[in-house]
């Protein structure tokens, strides 16, 4: 049995057009969700003046949206798996709308916190969401590719979100720059009403118990890599600022990660021609390059040169992982996509987490020197499941001719 699409005709009628309006509506969906969760991090100054609380507290907004994202994905994905499907993306959205108008209009850090915390929750269920609505709007053959247009909002938000809001902030004050996110969310739900095609959730016979789609084959394989992969990564992330230093380029941060914004662009539209046909060796080639880049920064860390082309490379790299492993984990999980999607939500956030912290305990006992040993190990065992999960979680092929349920 094939994975349950519920195709609507006029998106299949011509056999080979995508829906781009639906799908860039997922994907600023997913846009308006890294960028809420990154706005604070080029406003900390000004928001901790505004809540009269230190710039360390005012950080851990960002950690309180991490937190319900990583708390909530599972059980409200589980909770809402017979709602119809556009009724559960238009709650994400009103979370965003009343959670970042809240924290716009709050003066306590309490109230602030708490809302920021419910906005992480919106986009838990949210990116359990978008992979899986993404693919029921096409046919199988043609689901990588709709995965990847509705993906690219993501590094679009991770190249511009951060100096976008700082500028904002600067600009209009940091209250503003969340309010402008909640007229975004009012123009979002406009869109979805008007464009994104409505289907229904899975009856209870479809709907498969949680420790069933953990234990499927090939699903902990590919959280496995989504977890080193992504470690390896945020390590190198978070932390960018102190790793290119050491080239002198301190002062050039925003241009390093413009580079690296860049080049995740074009890696989405890579990604989008080779998923449907080539998705194990793109995994493969991905993980390979990133810890071939990161082998050569053991040597050339203080080349300027070199931490540009590395950055872009590393960039080409990660670009297209969202669309990756999330058709994976979905081709894998068969009906059970939604759950196991929420389970990448945990996986990615957690290795959010734990990237900063792994990446702190590194920068505070060996300095940032230490980074690209340490991610050429990560990376390696990353490789290494994908080369041994060939039967189940990263097949060799043409995906569509094996995409089967459980």
């Amino acid at each position: 049995m094939t994975i349950s699409t519920s195709i609507p005709a006029a998106a299949t009628a011509d056999g080979e057009r995508l829906p781009y309006s639906a799908l860039l509506a997922l994907a600023m969906t997913g846009f308006i969700c890294i960028v809420t969760e990154t706005l604070p991090a080029g406003l900390l100054p000004m928001m901790a003046a505004g809540l009269g609380v230190s710039t360390s507290f005012a950080g851990q907004t960002v950690t309180a949206y991490a937190l319900g994202s990583l708390l909530a994905a599972i059980p409200l994905t589980l909770a809402t798996r017979g709602w119809r499907r556009r009724n559960v993306l238009l709650l994400t959205i009103v979370g965003f709308l009343v959670f970042n108008s809240i924290t716009a209009l709050s003066s306590n850090y309490g109230v602030t916190l708490v809302a920021r915390f419910f906005a992480g929750v919106s986009a838990g269920l949210a990116w359990s969401l978008l992979a899986g609505y993404a693919r029921r709007m096409v046919p199988t053959h043609q689901q990588g590719r709709a995965l990847a247009v509705a993906m690219v909002g993501t590094p679009i938000a991770l190249s511009l979100g951060v100096p976008l809001g700082t500028w904002l902030g600067t600009l209009i004050g940091w209250r503003s720059a969340f309010a402008v996110m909640s007229a975004l969310t009012l123009v979002l739900i406009a869109w979805v009403v008007a464009k994104v095609p409505d289907y229904p959730g899975q009856t209870g016979q479809e709907r498969l118990p949680l420790r069933r789609v953990f234990t499927t084959p090939g699903v902990r394989p590919v959280l496995g890599v989504v977890i080193a992969w992504m470690l390896a990564h945020n390590i190198l992330y978070t932390y960018v600022a102190p790793f290119v230093a050491q080239a002198g380029l301190e002062a050039r941060v925003d241009v390093v990660l413009l580079v690296f914004g860049l080049a995740a662009l074009v890696a989405i539209g890579i990604a989008g021609r080779l998923v449907d046909r080539h998705l194990r060796a793109t995994v493969l080639a991905s993980l390979a390059i990133f810890a071939a880049v990161s082998l050569l920064f053991v040597w050339l860390a203080r080349v300027p040169a070199a931490i540009y082309v590395g950055v872009a490379l590393w960039g080409l790299t990660f670009g297209g992982a969202a669309t990756l492993l999330q058709t994976a984990l979905a081709d894998t999980a068969g009906d059970g996509a939604d759950v196991a999607l929420s389970m990448n939500v945990v996986a990615w956030n957690g290795a959010i987490a734990g990237g900063g912290l792994l990446g702190g305990v590194l920068l505070e006992t060996w300095g940032a020197s230490s980074f690209p040993p340490a991610l050429v190990v990560l990376l390696v065992i990353g490789f290494g499941i994908v080369a041994v999960a060939r039967t189940h979680g990263f097949r060799a092929g043409a995906r569509h001719g094996h995409v089967v349920g459980h």
